[in-house]
């Protein structure tokens, strides 16, 4: 068992983060070499090597917590976990970031009993580190210090909706949106859709396809940290620890919709 506090454990995240933030950056800045995975999604030297660091330093600080991580279990590397591990994906969003695109991520998640404990989340290319224990509150790090952040109450002039590009046009986005004021709909790419909701600058994010855990433990985290949602289509919150690690559809929001719901299973 590790002896470490959920404070020096989210420490330890923030500054791996970090670390990895500006070994991505270096990437972007001297070119960026993409190899294609046995599932045929893209890889870059960016992605094995931010992982690669972060592994290093979480299995040096706390060797007793497993490691469940994106790049690895592409490989075909097995981890047993028991009740608490991590969930990390080293680059959130590889596909936007070979494009050039800003909006990509470095996820650090505790899972413990099925539920995301603690998350830090960094948008490498906006020099900025979002970070969160669920019950004590959430934080951006960037180059004005530290600040805590919190989701924003019930809009009155209507809902900031953020979503993926490939959602934007989707019919079923348009249905669940019935009934909902809309103050506007853009899109943007990785978990910085939920970080963004994290820290008030929209409000709700709905995906409809399966994703994977170490997508969403780190910015759920946060999110809840930060006093917001993510939640299944029927309301419930995602659990961790699934036997093929494969969430199914859900949606994030600044505050509770409950009243907005019937739309969401018709």
């Amino acid at each position: 068992m590790h002896h470490a506090s959920d404070q020096n454990l989210m420490s330890l995240a923030v500054d791996l983060a970090q670390q990895a933030a500006r070994l991505i950056n270096d990437v972007r800045a001297t070119g960026i070499k993409v190899c294609t995975k046995s599932d045929l999604s893209p890889v870059t030297q960016a992605d094995k090597a931010s992982e690669a660091l972060i592994l290093a330093g979480l299995r040096a600080y706390a060797p007793s917590i497993p490691i469940i991580a994106e790049e690895e279990m592409a490989e075909g590397i097995k981890t047993q976990v028991e009740s608490e591990f991590w969930l990390i994906d080293p680059l959130d969003g590889t596909k936007g970031f070979i494009r050039g695109s800003k909006n990509f991520t470095i996820n650090i998640g505790l899972i413990r009993n099925h539920k995301p404990v603690l998350g830090v989340v960094a948008l490498p290319a906006y020099d900025e580190i979002f970070c969160g224990i669920v019950g004590k509150g959430a934080w951006r790090i960037d180059a004005t210090g530290q600040t805590p952040i919190h989701v924003s109450t019930l809009p009155k002039d209507g809902f900031r909706i953020i979503t993926s590009h490939h959602y934007a046009n989707d019919p079923k986005l348009k249905k669940v949106l019935q009934g909902f004021p809309i103050h506007s709909v853009d899109t943007m790419g990785s978990a910085s859709k939920i970080i963004r909701i994290a820290e008030g600058k929209a409000d709700l994010h709905f995906r409809f396809n399966s994703i994977m855990e170490w997508d969403t433990a780190a910015p759920q985290a946060v999110l809840e940290a930060a006093g917001g949602y993510l939640r299944t289509f029927d309301n419930q919150p995602l659990q961790y620890g699934k036997k093929n690690w494969r969430n199914p559809a859900f949606f994030c929001s600044g505050t509770t919709i409950d009243s907005f719901l019937n739309n969401f299973n018709d």
